[in-house]
């Protein structure tokens, strides 16, 4: 037998063995009974869909499934029953777990009002598209309202902005903030309603019903009070003409207009030069 011959049978030999043991090993790991383990899991009440806000939930609308336990939602539901007929006060994404602070009390209803954080009031102005900027306020922008009214004190128009950084709830009828944000487009709308303090909602309603409002979109990142003192139609178009001067003429008074101030006196120079240098001196 040559030494090729004798090399293959060692080969063969060496292959099959290992494949016995493979098998050997394979039906030995079979043999051995399956451990599951148990996870600890609570009921967890989710969305079933995206639910927008002011949405009344029904049954329809989420689902319960099974939650670690470990990591148990701390505000969270167990049961579908504890969050049917409840109010809706920000958006809910589908699958999400469904937490106490995105929910009315319970007979708050839906819509809008249990929107609104206590202490604070929902007021509507009518707005048109120069008004409104365009349809770019939109649910979550913040905006100013200037108001251009007749000063009784002066009897000249003014025109200021009466209260400042006030979001917006609605515009139109819509009050889904996400949406609003995702699309970024403008709304056709005639009605926007702003969530105010009750001093600002007063301020609000007496601008729009004594003078013609508008609407500054702001940045969100601008927090700061818009402090200015207006500006009237004088300071617009420049300092006013001196008011006539009252004079009696043959017995009658007669409105004189007013002397205009005197020109200031005109400066003469004298060009000097001293070497290569030229200065021109006014003469006193």
């Amino acid at each position: 037998m040559n030494r090729r011959n004798r090399t293959l049978i060692v080969m063969t030999i060496a292959l099959v063995m290992a494949s016995l043991a493979s098998l050997a090993v394979f039906r030995s790991v079979q043999r051995i009974p399956v451990r599951e383990i148990e996870v600890a899991h609570v009921n967890a009440v989710v969305a079933g869909k995206a639910i927008p806000i002011g949405t009344l939930i029904t049954k329809d609308m989420v689902k319960v499934i099974p939650w670690p336990g470990r990591n148990e939602i701390p505000t969270g539901f167990k049961s579908v029953d504890e969050v049917t007929n409840r109010g809706v006060i920000s958006a809910i994404s589908e699958n999400e777990p469904i937490v106490e602070g995105k929910l009315a009390p319970l007979g708050a209803g839906g819509g809008l009002a249990p929107t609104i954080p206590p202490g604070m009031r929902a007021v509507s102005v009518k707005v048109n598209e120069v008004v409104g900027v365009a349809g770019f306020v939109v649910p979550g922008s913040r905006v100013d309202l200037v108001v251009t009214v007749e000063d009784p004190n002066s009897k000249t128009t003014i025109t200021r902005a009466v209260v400042s950084n006030i979001e917006v709830l609605t515009a139109g009828t819509r009050f889904d903030q996400e949406k609003a944000r995702a699309d970024g487009k403008p709304i056709q709308t005639s009605v926007v309603t702003l969530l105010a303090t009750p001093q600002d909602a007063e301020k609000i309603t007496l601008a729009t019903v004594e003078g013609r409002t508008m609407l500054t979109l702001r940045n969100p990142l601008d927090t700061l009070p818009t402090e200015t003192q207006g500006v009237r139609m004088s300071g617009l178009l420049g300092a006013p003409a001196p008011p006539p001067v009252e004079r009696r003429v043959q017995g009658k008074k007669v409105l004189v207009a007013a002397p205009q101030p005197p020109a200031a006196p005109k400066i003469y120079t004298v060009e000097a030069i001293r070497a290569a240098k030229r200065t021109e001196e006014p003469i006193r």
